[in-house]
């Protein structure tokens, strides 16, 4: 395998499961020092452990916290010496329809998806001047592209992630320093799967990904600064679509639901028998 990443320090937020643990593993398999940051100090100090105490860092964080964001990057610096790359990867769904949710349960979202990797774009930016440039990567969502009944909250943030994402990278044309946006649709983790009757059923339209297919586009992204990356590939053309043409989507609506349900009775079904079918299977995410 090349090494891409010698000598780099990547802060990772979300790092304790799923596509945050992935891509921390993948990133120190290619030669960096990985600071993983999430509230689970347990899971992060395991994941640590296996990686080797001279090439990580756990660092129990809690994202909504601003004061906690600034000393998660002062305690990189001073640990490693530096900062090249940062992934903001910490994820809140946030289930069901608006008038079902409390306020905060409804706000939520835009703390932890939104407000969050915005605060750390912006405290990062020293840190990676001063390492002489690199790269930041915000895993978005398909639902970013795409507004669904059900998910007004999430949908809301990643679409602002993704604008974000992109707003800043022109600032930082000529710079050395990247802005990239990795949309995923549905993707096999406790993240998505843990509450998936609560899921609208077309998010269950595209195929499903692992967390480690992911995290390859992270340090895709990370390695060359592309704007944008999406899994599944079809997936962006589909929801621009649904975006473009809501009247389209309306009128497909009952079959593309119809679809999905099938879907998640298929997933559901191989989950309670124990196999994972990530990237398997005709099943979708957003």
């Amino acid at each position: 395998m090349d090494k891409r990443f010698v000598d780099r320090t990547v802060v990772i937020t979300g790092a304790s499961t799923g596509i945050g643990e992935a891509t921390a593993r993948r990133f120190a398999a290619e030669g960096a020092r990985v600071v993983l940051a999430a509230r689970n100090a347990d899971a992060l100090e395991a994941i640590a452990e296996s990686i080797g105490a001279d090439r990580a860092l756990a660092a129990p964080t809690d994202v909504t916290d601003l004061d906690a964001l600034a000393a998660l990057l002062e305690g990189a610096e001073q640990r490693f010496g530096r900062i090249d790359i940062l992934v903001n990867n910490a994820g809140y769904y946030g289930r069901g329809q608006v008038e079902a949710n409390e306020v905060g349960d409804l706000t939520r979202p835009a703390d932890v998806n939104l407000r969050a990797p915005m605060a750390l774009c912006q405290l990062v930016l020293p840190y990676v001047r001063r390492s002489g440039g690199g790269s930041i990567v915000n895993v978005a969502s398909l639902a970013g592209r795409v507004p669904l009944a059900g998910a007004a909250a999430y949908c809301a943030t990643k679409f602002g992630l993704r604008a974000f994402s992109f707003a800043l990278a022109e600032e930082l044309a000529g710079s050395g320093i990247t802005v990239s946006a990795v949309c995923p649709g549905p993707v096999d983790t406790d993240f998505f799967s843990g509450g998936l009757d609560d899921i609208p059923d077309m998010m269950l339209l595209p195929s499903m990904s692992s967390a480690d297919r992911v995290a390859e586009l992270v340090l895709a992204c990370a390695y060359d600064g592309k704007r944008e990356r999406v899994i599944p590939w079809y997936g962006g053309w589909t929801a621009t679509a649904g975006y473009l043409m809501p009247w389209g989507k309306r009128l497909t609506k009952p079959l593309l639901d119809r679809i999905g349900r099938h879907h998640k009775r298929q997933y559901l079904q191989h989950r309670a028998q124990g196999r994972s079918h990530a990237g398997h299977t005709p099943t979708r995410q957003l």
